[in-house]
């Protein structure tokens, strides 16, 4: 599982309430929060989808997610879904090797929406969309399968 690390900061709102401000140092623009550590926790995704999307539409650099299995035992972390993960991974992997939308498209040999909503973090993609793009990358998607501690 792929995540990027985050920070739980305790937050007293002005009714006197316990709130939890959430961000994560790998992407400096994410800030949420919440009434719990557990519902902060789950804020972090959502605040870390939207910063990648706005990334991606503004051809920024997007920092790697880390491995799970890296992750130190004290550390906390946002578990990113995998359809996200593998479209920061694939967009990544196009900046990599300099390769364009358009030049997507013609690999491909898919019209522009088609490309386009590869890269739209919200759109459910399809696996096999993935694979080919990957492809046309040179590359190609592997699964390992993990297995949480009982």
């Amino acid at each position: 599982m792929l995540c990027y690390p985050i920070d739980l900061t305790p937050d007293e709102t002005d009714s006197g309430e316990q709130s939890f401000l959430v961000t994560c140092p790998s992407l400096p623009e994410v800030a949420t929060f919440g009434d719990a550590r557990g519902i902060a926790a789950l804020r972090a995704i959502g605040a870390i989808e939207e910063a990648i999307a706005a990334r991606i539409s503004e051809g920024s650099d997007i920092p790697g997610p880390i491995d799970s299995a890296a992750v130190a035992p004290e550390m906390l972390v946002a578990p990113i879904p995998l359809l996200t993960a593998l479209k920061i991974v694939l967009y990544r992997e196009a900046r990599a090797r300099n390769v364009t939308r358009a030049e997507l498209c013609r690999r491909l040999g898919w019209k522009r929406e088609q490309v386009e909503r590869l890269f739209r973090i919200g759109h459910a993609s399809r696996l096999d969309q993935l694979e080919a793009a990957f492809g046309a990358l040179g590359a190609r998607i592997s699964i390992t399968l993990e297995h949480e501690a009982a």
